[in-house]
């Protein structure tokens, strides 16, 4: 009997060590990042953008400092093969846990568009040379992935100056992706050349039907209802509207085919 009542007495110290050893759990003090680039149509042959540097900035810094590098190694990106599902990785890395509020993107010399197939340079003008700002707040947890969209509008960003000249301010929507999804479908006949668009918010979301198969993703949505409108480049063709259209986080809507009738 003596034996029995000294292991209950050890009994409460053991439970009191397992206590503070859980208590002395830290979490992880980095979270992972993901950005990513996709398009809108333009009607160029090439839109390519070069990227030197990818950044984000700190809520707990002041604007000159609190800049952490997610991509340094320079990129070249043709913005119009970033469609229809194919997206480009802008930054890849690991994050102090904590709150963000900005992305910037430092795009360097030697981008271009490709017209008729001769290339003419892309001038930044000079309040964009030290990096496009682009406001976003967002959370890194400690052991997490945060995932980014960025919705670049080549057709909105590019502008002709006239005498072979083009500028390039960017427009660019982003969204995250652990709260958006994707819409797709197919469109016959593909000689239409159909443009599918809707609108986000503010913003319009757009993309050109594959031209050997017809098929389209819609990419970045945010969760909600939507009117998905395709129009086809070729007049003979008539427009057409689907209502209803539901966007889940997460999930891809598909549309299945869509056949666009004669005028």
């Amino acid at each position: 009997m003596m034996r029995w009542h000294r292991a209950l007495r050890v009994l409460p110290v053991m439970f009191l060590l397992a206590a503070c050893d859980a208590s002395n759990v830290t979490e992880p003090q980095t979270g992972q990042i993901k950005i990513f680039l996709v398009d809108s149509p333009a009607d160029f042959d090439q839109v390519n953008v070069v990227v030197d540097r990818v950044e984000v900035h700190s809520a707990s810094a002041d604007s000159g400092s609190g800049w952490f590098v997610v991509n340094e190694n320079a990129g070249t990106h043709d913005l119009l093969k970033l469609r229809n599902g194919v997206t480009g990785l802008l930054g890849d890395a690991a994050l102090p846990a904590g709150h963000y509020t900005q992305i910037r993107l430092l795009v360097g010399s030697g981008s271009n568009v490709v017209v008729g197939g001769q290339p003419y340079s892309l001038t930044i003008p000079s309040g964009q040379q030290t990096g496009v700002k682009l406001n976003h707040p967002f959370v890194i947890e400690g052991g997490k992935l945060y995932e980014l969209t960025l919705d670049f509008d080549a057709d909105r960003s590019i502008k002709a100056m006239g005498g072979n000249r083009y500028t390039m301010v960017p427009v660019i929507r982003l969204q995250a992706n652990v709260v958006s999804g994707t819409v797709s479908g197919v469109v016959q006949p593909v000689v239409a050349k159909p443009i599918v668009w809707t609108v986000a918010g503010i913003d319009t979301v757009s993309t050109k039907a594959d031209p050997t198969s017809g098929a389209f993703k819609l990419m970045a949505m945010p969760e909600g209802t939507y009117t998905v409108r395709v129009a086809p480049a070729v007049t003979t063709f008539r427009d057409t509207t689907i209502t209803g259209v539901v966007v889940t986080k997460r999930q891809d809507k598909n549309l299945g085919a869509i056949t666009l009738s004669l005028k």
